[in-house]
């Protein structure tokens, strides 16, 4: 029966990849079909696969093996990343944090003698995504795509422009996390268990990753120069955000971002930011609750059909020699969460230190593939999606798109 069910959960991860990769299709089918729009325009919500094929995967081990047995499956999961993923998009993308953000950025942007937009795209594409490694790879992604929204996801720029950015951002996302030790979810998989602390892992990593980032940034906002134009984006009429409470939701990011690993904390300082938000509500933009809240139902959704794959994924991980698990690592995180795969590779007793490098390095180099590869890959699409035409992401041109910086970041880690 078992391994029925674990058929059952590989058949459906399958299916769950397949409609990733067909929410175009089922925005198309929602415009030709009036009357089943809505169920169709659903179905078309890149957030909403894996959370829908969890719950028929729920459903059917309730029916093979009854309910007590799909709860307790259900309830055996641990959702830290989605909660937490959840409450660092919301925080990170709240008025006083981004204003803090891109005034920092303005500076910066100001001092350097080039047009503003094109260092603001270069700052959006590298600066934030290295900052990641200290305030987490989802805020990390959250800032970057609400900096890159008005500059370069416009729906004047080409689509397959916008698809190399994302890309570029999803890779760089991805591997600059890699500074410290409990930033990026893959590193912080293994990093206690292989005693990888982040002394380490900016030895190791860290450099290199830094250097593809670079390269990466630097050749997209080439590649963009012609379609920045010379003025920044107008900003906002509205007051500029008080000092103090620009600090107290700095704060705020900052503790929750320390109790990462701690729901019950992370959760309950979020209540409170949510209370101290709604006492200022003055100083806020529209709190983004729902697409936080989508995210997190893709991640759950996730993390519930992942952790039925180890049966097949393990042997293939513990199968290969290094540099075949580097590029096997490369191509499996791209239909499957990177975390999931370095956890998977944990629990093979005796790896050696090169093949170890080697699974992580393959693990946060391809990242930016597909929208499941990342953790914070949802997070980006949710936010950047209105500026793609049917506003809704191709997992197809985005794999095109992030091909370039995937294969200039896995030079870094090989070369």
């Amino acid at each position: 029966m078992t391994i029925t069910i674990e058929g059952v959960a590989a058949t459906l991860f399958a299916l769950a990849l397949i409609h990733t990769f067909s929410t175009k299709f089922f925005e198309s089918l929602a415009c030709r079909n009036p009357r089943h729009a809505g169920l169709l325009h659903l179905l078309g919500e890149v957030e909403i696969v894996f959370g829908f094929w969890a719950f028929v995967l729920v459903v059917f081990m309730a029916s093979l093996q009854g309910s007590q047995a799909a709860i307790d499956y259900a309830e055996s999961r641990h959702y830290t990343e989605p909660l937490f993923v959840f409450v660092v998009m919301v925080v990170a993308a709240s008025r006083p944090v981004l204003e803090a953000v891109r005034a920092t950025v303005g500076v910066v942007a100001r001092l350097v003698p080039l047009p503003t937009p094109l260092v603001l795209a270069w700052l959006g594409f590298s600066l934030v995504p290295l900052l990641g490694s200290l305030i987490t790879e989802p805020a990390a992604m959250t800032l970057a795509a609400l900096m890159l929204a008005p500059v370069v996801f416009r729906r004047d720029v080409p689509e397959r422009v916008k698809y190399a950015a994302l890309g570029v951002l999803f890779v760089n996302v991805s591997i600059g996390g890699t500074l410290t030790s409990y930033a990026a979810p893959p590193v912080l998989m293994v990093a206690a268990k292989w005693n990888w602390d982040t002394a380490f892992m900016a030895a190791t990593f860290g450099w290199k990753a830094a250097l593809a980032v670079l390269v990466n940034a630097t050749a997209m906002t080439l590649a963009l120069r012609r379609h920045l134009g010379q003025k920044p984006p107008a900003e906002s009429s509205r007051p500029p955000v008080p000092v103090p409470v620009s600090l107290i939701h700095l704060a705020f990011l900052a503790a929750i971002v320390g109790f990462a690993h701690h729901p019950v904390i992370f959760l309950w300082m979020f209540l409170f930011f949510l209370g101290f938000a709604h006492a200022y509500e003055r100083h806020q933009n529209r709190l983004i609750l729902k697409e936080a809240l989508l995210v997190a139902f893709f991640l759950a959704g996730l993390v519930v059909l992942g952790g039925m794959q180890e049966w097949w994924l393990a042997p293939v991980v513990s199968s290969l020699s290094d540099h075949a698990l580097f590029f096997g690592a490369l191509g499996l995180t791209a239909v499957t969460d990177n975390a999931a795969l370095t956890y998977l590779g944990s629990l093979i007793p005796d790896i050696a230190d090169s093949a170890k490098y080697m699974l992580v390095a393959g693990a946060v180099g391809g990242g930016g593939l597909t929208i499941i590869a990342n953790a914070p890959n949802p997070a980006g699409v949710a936010l950047l999606r209105e500026g793609f035409a049917d506003e809704s992401v191709g997992a197809g041109a985005l794999f095109l798109g992030a091909l370039p910086p995937t294969i200039v970041a896995a030079a870094a880690f090989l070369l």
